[in-house]
């Protein structure tokens, strides 16, 4: 089935949005979360919104698998087996196949095994390589992580920053072990080419570690297509899978039995109950889960998941570039008196699902939106974001925070002096 598409070109009004909205193949998925009356929701690249389903589903865990099930629910209600099953039925949005992902611990510790095990592997192959090489821009955690294991390990990685997107190619040269990328750039919104820079580090002889966390489910991924290596991601953003949901690791079927790490808990044992004193590392993907899972947390992943049943990514793709191309249009031409900076990539081809703006009082300006019902974030330096879920943003919300944008800037009604909150 061909995409939708989505005649944004002539858009003015407010009802011109109302019409794309009525029209929109996608709008009923709207109804399957359960959206505060009163805010326009455009930070589903840091959290998504609630699926209506979590909260049945929370209850019927706690209540019954739990309440009545009790320690028998790790058999009876399928408590062990949730990672793997949660994987296969999130494998088909980053272009895995089944076997391939398990949902278990968060991002930064998904990163750290993934990490570990490509070292691991080129230290087998050219024990020489010793260069990680990754973007100064990128998500701090990952870099902190390939910090961290690069010290413990003491055998003389460096970690190699590049300053833009252009540097990465000559980067990655003889020296380099590991090319550790965020596919959509956190602060911008760009968006790499995976698999063509995938391509030129095997080229180089390097391996090539993938960060999902702002991609799955928001822009199509073909990981065994672009020949990819490992992936992490998360799935409390645009898979809404609930504050602090745990993440996800992928590891191909090419590299699954040279797979190793240190975090050898007894989830990754080829007989976690046989109880015996050494490790044997279990087949498959399982060799990449660590100690006992979040069952909770675990089961509320799934419905997410299952809302994208009734669509498709390339569906998905359509609509959020036509609902962040609308997005820039209006800001630049409503609010051209003010100085906001577009810093997210106008080509589709390189832009995620979100939109970023730089504006002097970036702080202040979002305080204010988040005041008058429109919720973006903030990320220094001086950065506003804006994430378009396209199963739940409309494009009237488009026009109605663009409104409220433009009024909040033309009279100034910000407070550059509000003290920052912990979280911004």
């Amino acid at each position: 089935m061909n995409p939708p598409t989505y005649d944004i070109a002539a858009v003015t009004t407010r009802a011109a949005c109302l019409a794309l909205d009525a029209a929109d193949p996608a709008a009923p998925l709207r109804d399957r979360f359960d959206l505060p009356e009163g805010v326009i929701y455009l930070d589903g690249n840091s959290l998504g919104a609630r699926p209506r389903a979590a909260l049945d589903r929370t209850r019927d865990v706690v209540a019954q698998e739990w309440g009545q099930g009790l320690i028998r629910s790790w058999n009876t209600a399928g408590w062990f087996a949730l990672p793997g099953r949660l994987g296969d039925r999130l494998a088909p949005l980053i272009g895995a196949t089944a076997g391939e992902v398990v949902v278990t611990d968060t991002t930064s510790l998904n990163l750290f095994k993934a990490l570990a095990a490509a070292l691991a592997i080129q230290a087998d192959r050219d024990p020489a390589r010793k260069v990680l090489v990754t973007e100064r821009s990128n998500f701090p955690t990952d870099i902190y992580m390939a910090d961290g294991l690069a010290r413990w390990l003491d055998r003389g990685y460096r970690i190699h920053l590049v300053d833009s997107p252009e540097e990465l190619e000559a980067a990655v040269d003889a020296d380099c072990a590991v090319l550790m990328l965020t596919h959509v750039n956190y602060r911008t919104g760009r968006m790499h080419d995976m698999a063509a820079l995938t391509r030129h580090a095997h080229a180089c002889g390097a391996l090539v570690l993938w960060d999902l966390a702002h991609s799955a489910g928001a822009v199509p991924v073909d990981l065994n297509g672009a020949d990819a290596d490992f992936a992490v991601g998360c799935t409390y953003k645009y898979l809404n899978g609930g504050p602090g949901a745990p993440a996800f690791i992928w590891v191909p079927r090419r590299h699954q039995a040279a797979f190793r790490h240190p975090l050898t808990g007894w989830w990754s044992h080829a007989a976690p109950f046989a109880m015996a004193h050494g490790f044997e590392a279990a087949d498959g993907i399982g060799r990449a889960l660590c100690g006992t899972q979040p069952v909770v947390s675990l089961a509320l992943v799934e419905c997410g998941l299952e809302i994208f049943e009734a669509t498709s990514m390339a569906a998905l793709r359509a609509k959020s570039l036509a609902l962040t191309d609308l997005f820039i249009a209006l800001a630049e031409s409503r609010c051209a008196a003010h100085p906001l900076g577009l810093v997210t990539p106008r080509e589709h081809a390189a832009r995620g699902s979100q939109v970023s703006f730089t504006h002097p009082h970036g702080y202040a300006v979002m305080q204010a939106l988040i005041a008058r019902g429109v919720i973006g974030d903030y990320r220094e330096p001086e950065i506003m974001r804006f994430g378009f879920t396209p199963l739940y943003t409309s494009f009237a919300d488009v026009w109605d925070a663009v409104e409220i944008l433009r009024d909040i800037l033309d009279r100034a009604d910000y407070d550059t002096r509000a003290e920052r909150s912990a979280v911004t």
